[in-house]
């Protein structure tokens, strides 16, 4: 079994909503330091305030693109990077308006990735997925053996990344584990443009507008708290027997988009009309994983139920708007 104390570890997307919360994680766990780099298109200093503040000296952050190779490969020669947990992405609202780059940045990074691999520069990748690469759910719950149909660029960019990946570790057996998560929440996740629907409501409420439904309303997710996510990217680090597999993550259970609206307008005693608006194009209508491998391989549960977690996260953004 690996352990992450005393290690040098490097976090595409550190200061991002989920790597800020696994850099708290890896820290609070023993890590020697954590290294970061993001291009700050959705990251924000702020959400790596506290780690620095309780941390110093042990976080060090770049603000480059883990695209690129030399850059890449300068940063973990300096900072003698061990492990690479890669969170950076684009979200998935941008597909709709730069699909190209939408697919490209998770093909491109993997590829990066890979190529410090292949020459030895550093030892062990834990990838991030998406759900999104597996499309609506053709049978539910969604083990990691149901099809990738993605509908998206971002999500076509999620599995062809995946696919990349698992053919170098097939080849050579290089130390890779792929978590695939489903809808995370909670503190910090971006309330601005290309905003999921939690952050997006409770800005649009706060601000005195009306919260958005598209579509029906009843497309499902299966909604995990980051701090559950933080910790199991920790666990597949260190269980060793999650290389070479693909893992879902999520709480196997089903909520609609129209149920999720109207928990936030009962939190904020919002009593006022729900706007109906024409569904995303190729939305996913259902996903619901099915974690067994998880629970498996990582030893994980979710330990934050939702009505909890939301509580905490609505608590978070009535005293943290962005601006």
């Amino acid at each position: 079994m690996a352990n992450i104390q005393g290690k040098n570890v490097l976090i595409t997307g550190g200061a991002g909503f989920i790597g800020s919360h696994l850099t708290d994680t890896l820290l609070a766990a023993g890590a020697e330091k954590v290294v970061i780099v993001d291009n700050f298109f959705l990251g924000k200093d702020r959400n790596i305030a506290e780690a620095r503040a309780n941390y110093p000296g042990r976080v060090i952050v770049y603000r480059d693109d883990a695209r690129d190779l030399g850059t890449m490969k300068a940063v973990m020669k300096k900072e003698d990077v061990e492990v690479v947990f890669n969170l950076a992405t684009i979200a998935l609202n941008y597909s709709f308006f730069n699909p190209f780059t939408a697919y490209k940045v998770n093909v491109d990074i993997a590829e990066t990735l890979m190529h410090l691999m292949e020459d030895g520069i550093f030892k062990t990748l834990i990838h991030s997925s998406s759900s999104e690469a597996y499309g609506t759910a053709e049978y539910s719950p969604m083990d990691e053996e149901h099809p990738m149909h993605p509908t998206t660029p971002y999500a076509a960019g999620k599995a062809a990344a995946d696919l990349m990946i698992m053919s170098f570790y097939n080849v050579w057996r290089y130390d890779i584990s792929i978590i695939r998560p489903f809808n995370n929440y909670g503190p910090r996740q971006n309330d601005l443009a290309l905003a999921a629907i939690i952050p997006l409501t409770a800005r649009r409420i706060l601000h005195g507008e009306k919260p958005v439904l598209e579509g029906t309303g009843l497309q499902t997710r299966d909604f995990i708290n980051v701090h559950d996510t933080a910790r199991a990217f920790r666990l597949a680090y260190e269980n060793e027997s999650s290389r070479g597999h693909i893992v879902n993550l999520g709480s196997g259970i089903e909520i609609s988009m129209k149920a999720v609206v109207e928990e936030i307008c009962a939190y904020f005693d919002y009593r006022g009309e729900i706007e109906y608006r024409p569904g995303r194009p190729a939305d996913v209508q259902r996903l619901c994983a099915d974690a067994k491998l998880a629970r498996k391989l990582l030893g994980f549960e979710p330990q934050v139920n939702f009505k909890d977690g939301l509580r905490e996260t609505l608590d978070w953004y009535k005293v943290n708007q962005q601006e």
